[in-house]
């Protein structure tokens, strides 16, 4: 079995106070994933913000339109720095997330570095390379482009 790794940056043009409070709030998830995941956060919030321990559950339908109960949890976090996320319940074997905010040029730097192992060994390897590398790529394009209309 294989880890995979992501990694992609893009440039916000706001200030780091915006960019913050835009990626810590677990509502603006479905903001910025693709219409066709029909992704549904399950969790209660309070507009409250991320915080280190924060779950976050959720269904979404990331193949053949199966609904899936994914968890993730937050980990580390330096406010206005990073966080990062890991699944605790979900379709995959590994999936952790950090997202990275740097003040530049008049803006943020913003990247995510994903790593993520898939189950059932090389079968799963094999469901990488034909469906699930797509997949996070389109769902990162996605990201870009809404992000795009919103801060720039």
């Amino acid at each position: 079995m294989k880890t995979f790794e992501f990694h992609t940056a893009q440039f916000l043009k706001t200030d780091i106070h915006k960019a913050w409070s835009f990626f810590s709030s677990p509502k603006n998830l479905a903001v910025i994933t693709p219409p066709e995941l029909s992704f549904k956060i399950i969790s209660k919030f309070n507009d409250e913000e991320i915080y280190e321990g924060m779950k976050i559950a959720y269904i979404v339908k990331p193949l053949f339109g199966v609904p899936l109960k994914w968890e993730t949890t937050i980990g580390k976090t330096e406010i206005l720095k990073f966080f990062s996320d890991s699944q605790t319940k979900g379709p995959f074997k590994l999936w952790e997330h950090k997202h990275t905010f740097e003040v530049k040029d008049n803006g943020v730097l913003m990247t995510d570095d994903l790593k993520y192992q898939l189950p059932f060994g090389w079968i799963g390897d094999i469901t990488h390379e034909l469906i699930v590398k797509k997949k996070i790529e389109n769902i990162f394009t996605y990201r870009k482009e809404i992000l795009e209309k919103i801060f720039n």
